[in-house]
């Protein structure tokens, strides 16, 4: 019997990465991107692989959680993090990329993959008694109405939404470099983020204007009902406004996006009272972004509170902050460990749809759907991934959130942390009370159960996994 083909719907991170997947396992995809066709609120361009928020795929700081994920996805061979890595900008202890590069590379590894078809249409249906076809759904956040329609006839479920972010950027050229210095936090990495010292009265100042400051009103495709009330807004708590988080008290931003600790100001030798850090947003270096200050003030309003900042009294805005609804589907009722909804199993989830957050997770998620469509596509179950590992527990909290004593009402997306890992057995937490220790020790295990896994699924001839 011929194997099933593979529909992926969804040209961001999550659907390129299952596509090249499934397609380097031998399988026939045919990828679906409804942009140009039909646009989103968020994005501005029809690229595959656009990072709409930040352009970081955060820390690769040895034994973190978020290096951890990377380096179980370079042992599978994740593709998109390979143009990633090609692609990196300075970024002190992290891994940010040059935007317009990382989509064309991407772009051009689809384009040379012979057997994907892209189609550029909206798809508005999905066939779940269709016994030929397997269909991943990565359509993302802001997935279009038909298609949301389409999903909740499938589910039966309604959605959840919150509110994710967007990050203004400055044109380097219009800052003011006597204001300002490069460093990295603690020295840790290169000295790759520039910092705008504040003074206390600079602090208190900006403070005020912020949380003055004239805020967009939501639009109708962004409101949603919450405990009845169609224009509460909804916010994730990774991505707060920063106008939301300075009303929680006058210090927040301190101890939020402008914390100032291990900064050391060369001019004075001490930490400034606050400060914002600048994140290189391309390899030619014109453009910076704030790192963690999306909002959603209107852009006059904008324009006059961040130029209170030091060194950007004169800057130029290249794109400013917004903040947009993003849909998600409630996993922990819906999907199997595999990805696949437990009532339409030829149907899989993947990205921000299926509720992980963050792009290093989007694409891993990608990455675990597109071999587990492979499997399927050729008639045998997928394993899934090791609960002790990175990805194994990523899908397992979005898949089991619903377990815990709050069950499913609380139940939002996640980034991959240290807490969604198992717990190291209570003899050795208390031996060992050096958080960085137990972290790289969790790490250790979950680098070689995930290496056993790779391993015992390329000697079984199973197609989910790859080459180590």
């Amino acid at each position: 019997m011929a194997a099933k083909k593979i529909r992926v719907i969804g040209g961001g991170l999550a659907g390129p990465e299952a596509a090249l997947q499934a397609a380097s396992f031998g399988c026939q995809v045919d990828l679906y991107e409804m942009r140009p066709i039909r646009s989103t609120e968020a994005h501005q361009t029809s690229d595959f692989a656009e990072l709409v928020c930040s352009n970081s795929l955060k820390s690769e700081s040895e034994n973190s959680a978020p290096w951890l994920l990377k380096q179980e996805m370079r042992r599978a061979n994740s593709f998109l993090l390979q143009d990633a890595d090609a692609t990196a900008v300075p970024a002190g202890h992290a891994l940010a990329v040059d935007r317009e590069l990382f989509s064309a590379r991407v772009a051009a590894r689809i384009a040379a993959e012979p057997r994907i078809t892209v189609h550029r249409e909206e798809v508005t249906t999905l066939d779940e008694n269709d016994p030929e076809t397997l269909t991943i759904l990565a359509s993302g956040p802001l997935t279009s109405p038909a298609l949301t329609a389409e999903l909740q006839r499938l589910t039966g479920a309604d959605h959840l939404a919150f509110y994710d972010s967007i990050s203004p950027i400055v044109d380097a050229t219009t800052i003011d470099m006597e204001k300002v210095y490069f460093a990295a936090r603690w020295d840790k990495g290169t000295a790759d983020y520039i910092n705008c010292p504040f003074t206390k009265e600079e602090y208190e100042t900006f403070l005020d204007a912020l949380v003055t400051a004239e805020n967009i009103e939501a639009k109708d495709w962004e409101k949603f009902p919450v405990d009845g009330t169609a224009d509460n807004l909804q916010y994730f708590e990774g991505c707060l406004p920063i106008e939301e988080t300075a009303r929680r008290g006058r210090d927040t931003l301190r101890f939020g996006p402008m914390k100032p600790a291990g900064l050391t100001d060369p001019k004075t030798g001490r930490w400034p009272y606050a400060c914002v850090q600048l994140r290189q947003e391309n390899l030619r270096a014109d453009s910076y972004n704030l790192v963690g200050f999306q909002n959603h003030l209107k852009y006059g309003e904008q324009a006059r509170v961040l130029r209170l900042i030091p060194g950007l009294e004169n800057a130029k805005f290249l794109r400013y902050g917004q903040i947009h609804r993003n849909t998600y589907i409630h996993a922990p009722s819906l999907l199997t460990d595999t990805l696949q909804l437990k009532q339409h199993p030829n149907i899989l989830i993947a990205g921000q749809l299926s509720g992980v957050e963050g792009y290093t997770e989007s694409i891993a998620s990608g990455l675990l759907a597109g071999r587990y469509a492979a499997a399927l596509a050729n008639g045998q179950q997928p394993t899934p991934a090791p609960r002790i590992s990175a990805n194994g527990s990523l899908t397992h909290y979005i898949t089991h959130a619903a377990d815990g004593p709050k069950g499913t009402k609380k139940f939002t997306p996640a980034n991959i942390t240290f807490d969604l890992l198992p717990l190291l057995e209570e003899e050795l937490r208390k031996k060992i009370r050096d958080k960085k220790e137990r972290h790289k020790i969790q790490c250790d295990r979950a680098l070689v159960a995930w290496s056993e896994w790779l391993s015992a699924s390329q000697s079984s001839g199973s197609p989910q996994l790859g080459k180590l």
